[in-house]
């Protein structure tokens, strides 16, 4: 399903972009800066909104679908390189980069786990992970449990995507420190998806 999501994802996300995710997404990515690596960069709808003086931008995405519109839109930035690599083998030394920047994509991670400790790593001290992610309904068990229901043919139809991840607890347990955090449903998506969480977690200098 990878092949047919990637020309479809932009259309299908514009009303919830228009509704909240845009603004979301620049003021969160306004705090980016210096050396930066965006894991999951899919079609590139971040890069209007990252800040002028980053020294160094690396954006990461393994679906060839994902990253032909992703260097497309890339075409007019100079100081962007591109990593097919998978978020849970970064192919980075420890301590290379000032921030990461993961949006809608530790729902899709084969193992989120495994992909926030590369992240931890490749962080330096005082490092920041800046995150927007659409999570388990903790605060409704009603939605909690139909997301539980739905998950196994969500997975099939969204290209892999969990309805059920816990990444605020997954950040805590690979060591992050949340120190920005909001919870907020998406307007205009699908109650599924809608319940998220997004904000900064640093890494101890």
């Amino acid at each position: 399903m990878a092949w047919l999501l990637a020309p479809l994802y932009d259309p299908i996300m514009a009303g919830v972009e228009r509704s909240c995710l845009a603004r979301w997404r620049s003021e969160l990515l306004k705090e980016a800066r210096g050396s930066v690596l965006e894991i999951g960069a899919g079609t590139g709808v971040n890069l209007q909104h990252y800040p002028e003086g980053l020294t160094r931008m690396v954006l990461l995405e393994p679906d060839p679908g994902m990253r032909r519109q992703l260097v497309s839109k890339s075409s007019h930035l100079s100081n962007v390189e591109f990593c097919e690599e998978p978020s849970e083998a970064l192919p980075f030394d420890s301590g290379t980069f000032d921030t990461v920047v993961s949006t809608l994509v530790l729902c899709t991670a084969p193992d989120p786990g495994k992909s926030l400790c590369e992240i931890k790593r490749v962080l330096r001290p005082g490092g920041q992970l800046l995150f927007i992610e659409h999570v388990l309904a903790h605060e409704s068990p009603r939605y909690a449990a139909w997301q539980r229901r739905l998950e196994p043919l969500w997975k099939r139809c969204a290209g892999g995507c969990h309805l059920t991840r816990d990444t605020e607890r997954a950040l805590i347990e690979s060591g992050f420190e949340l120190t920005q955090v909001t919870r907020e449903r998406m307007r205009k998506s699908l109650p599924l998806i809608a319940p998220t969480i997004r904000g900064c977690a640093s890494v101890a200098g």
